[in-house]
């Protein structure tokens, strides 16, 4: 057979195809399906190959090179690939938490500093709404009691220049 031939050469596709044309001519011929299963392992197809090896084993149950060679083999390195596959997975998250992990820093948002800012701006703001007044954070951080004002064109500016405090 053709397939056979090429897959001795090393020529894993044209042997895939060729032994694609002689199952599709001859759906029965067993040898047909287990040399198109170790051309389809050849090239890395190991479900494909699975299932060709099966349609052998289908047509001729007692081909037993078909079942304890080929179908076993292939069953193994289908394992096999789902064991890597896993493995390969599970590494990957790993990394991707200890990116995320390096990302993101670690802040303490109940330190006696910002504990301190916010209860210094917290009492800027009440004693400027009492008096009517806006409290403007730049954003360099600097704190500033503001009369709202009525022009338009100079809160446009001051706009892009502030960040109003709630």
């Amino acid at each position: 057979m053709k397939a056979q031939s090429l897959l001795c050469l090393q020529e894993i596709f044209p042997a895939v195809q060729a032994a694609e044309k002689a199952v599709s001519r001859d759906p029965k011929f067993v040898e047909a399906w287990q040399t198109l299963g170790r051309a389809q392992l050849g090239l890395g197809e190991i479900a494909m190959a699975v299932r060709s090896f099966q349609i052998g084993i289908h047509i001729c149950p007692s081909n037993k090179e078909l079942w304890e060679e080929d179908l076993t083999w292939a069953r193994r390195l289908l394992q096999q690939k789902k064991d890597t596959e896993a493995t390969e997975v599970v590494k990957r998250n790993q990394m991707d938490i200890r990116v995320e992990q390096a990302l993101i820093p670690d802040y303490d948002f109940e330190s006696d500093e910002v504990v301190a800012a916010c209860d210094a701006i917290s009492q800027i703001q009440k004693v400027a709404a009492a008096g009517g007044k806006t409290i403007v954070v730049s954003s360099s951080g600097k704190v500033s009691n503001q009369e709202p004002t009525t022009d338009d064109a100079s809160t446009s500016e001051e706009s892009k220049l502030f960040i109003k405090a709630r």
